[in-house]
């Protein structure tokens, strides 16, 4: 059964959802602001998000980067926002196709279906956990045990989870400083080494020997857990 979760805090589209859903033999999970709607992806995994743009405690597009922070299960956007720059805004965060209100139910099924045909199977792990951290990549925190929140900067952030999305694997200096900081810096590896080493002085128990943040000499950085 495909289990859908529909972040909308309408309670007519909600019950219109949930009854056209379920009657298509879909799961539905509803959760009514953001920050709910974040947690329920995270704990239930589904295979696709119908979301609200213009939600109670924060915009829709705030959910899109979290979602995609550690996941790329398809997100349908459902909003009565008709401008192209939302449009724009909410597709650039990740969001895999946008559906104005008011909307034909058969066309918003359809699109769902188009959805998670193009869905990724691959897993997906909302955090990582290691001996003496825990990078919980839906909520964007690094907590030690107790738990106690390390304070990262926005940009520490960027790093370290690009890092941990593609942990074991090799990254090179290229593609992070292109990540992170845009084209115009590919050649800016200075960049990389004083972040890095201020990520290794909050997280790694010895900085000077580094056992999850590692350097491959030339070619790029490496996270391992």
């Amino acid at each position: 059964m495909t289990k859908v979760v529909v972040i909308d805090d309408e309670d007519a589209i909600c019950r219109a959802l949930r009854i056209n859903l379920t009657a298509r033999s879909y799961e539905v999970v509803v959760a009514m602001n953001g920050a709910s709607g974040l947690a329920v992806v995270a704990r239930e995994r589904p295979d696709a998000i119908i979301l609200d743009l213009g939600l109670p405690d924060m915009d829709g597009t705030d959910v899109i980067t979290g979602v995609r922070g550690w996941t790329s299960t398809p997100i349908l956007v459902l909003s009565a926002r008709e401008n192209e720059a939302a449009k724009v805004k909410a597709l650039d965060a990740g969001a895999d196709d946008y559906v104005t209100k008011p909307f034909g139910m058969d066309e918003l099924l359809a699109r769902l279906r188009a959805a998670v045909r193009r869905g990724s199977s691959g897993p997906d792990v909302p955090s990582v956990v290691t001996d003496d951290f825990t990078v919980d990549l839906a909520a964007k925190r690094v907590t030690r045990a107790g738990p106690e929140d390390v304070r990262l900067t926005p940009t520490e952030w960027q790093v370290l989870e690009i890092l941990v999305r593609n942990r074991g694997r090799l990254v090179t200096q290229r593609q992070l400083l292109q990540d992170v900081w845009g084209p115009a810096y590919e050649t800016e590896s200075n960049y990389l080494r004083v972040y890095v080493a201020q990520l290794r002085r909050k997280l790694e128990p010895d900085p000077t020997r580094p056992r999850y943040l590692l350097t491959e000499p030339g070619m790029g950085y490496r996270f391992a857990d």
